[in-house]
């Protein structure tokens, strides 16, 4: 069983979210985590003056996903940046592209997932997965969050990202902030969620 996590990360965020949603998913007997990056839109000399050029370039390693890819899993699990409350450009190009998808059916009933990263702890990260499950929906995919079953949600004693909608991590005002152990439990457990809610599907 494939599960697709397919991802943009700027500055590295989420990347590391990106990893931990694929232990979660190694976490189910049976499932395979399949880590995929969505092309870059910005030309070079843009990426390097915006200080992103060395956190890109960590991440070479991970294939450029296909849409044909989306139609081969047996779910798929988004993560993006907030840009304004909404999803990257880079992340918006590569949904726009799955028009034969679409027409086909080929994703409908198929599990889905998405987690994010914003600047500031209330920098749009809801509207971000919330407004990311509209395009999903139209696909027919079947929305799955990050249930009150992870105890994490629920932490109060320091600043946390995490909502019932999907994993998230807050980055900082400048970007310094990594993610933090209960953010990163949070995306585990949400790929370990999903794959299982697949596992159970494909029985």
């Amino acid at each position: 069983m494939k599960v697709l996590i397919v991802y943009y990360s700027m500055y590295g965020h989420v990347y590391k979210m990106a990893q931990s949603v694929a232990e979660g998913v190694a976490g189910i007997t049976g499932a395979e985590a399949v880590l995929r990056r969505v092309p870059e839109t910005l030309p070079t000399d843009v990426i390097e003056k915006m200080g992103a050029a060395s956190t890109l370039a960590m991440q070479q390693e991970v294939p450029v996903c296909t849409v044909e890819e989306l139609a081969e899993a047996d779910a798929v699990i988004f993560g993006t940046p907030t840009r304004f409350g909404n999803m990257c450009g880079q992340m918006k190009q590569f949904l726009d592209a799955t028009g034969s998808l679409w027409r086909q059916g080929s994703l409908v009933g198929m599990p889905a997932g998405v987690f994010t990263s914003s600047n500031s702890q209330h920098g749009g990260q809801e509207s971000t997965i919330l407004s990311f499950h509209i395009v999903l929906l139209h696909l027919g995919m079947v929305m799955v969050g990050l249930p009150y079953t992870f105890q994490g949600l629920m932490e109060a004693g320091e600043i946390s990202g995490g909502s019932p909608y999907g994993a998230s991590t807050i980055a900082g005002a400048d970007g310094s902030r990594t993610p933090s152990d209960n953010e990163l439990a949070g995306a585990r457990y949400q790929g370990e969620h999903i794959a299982g809610i697949a596992a159970k599907l494909a029985a």
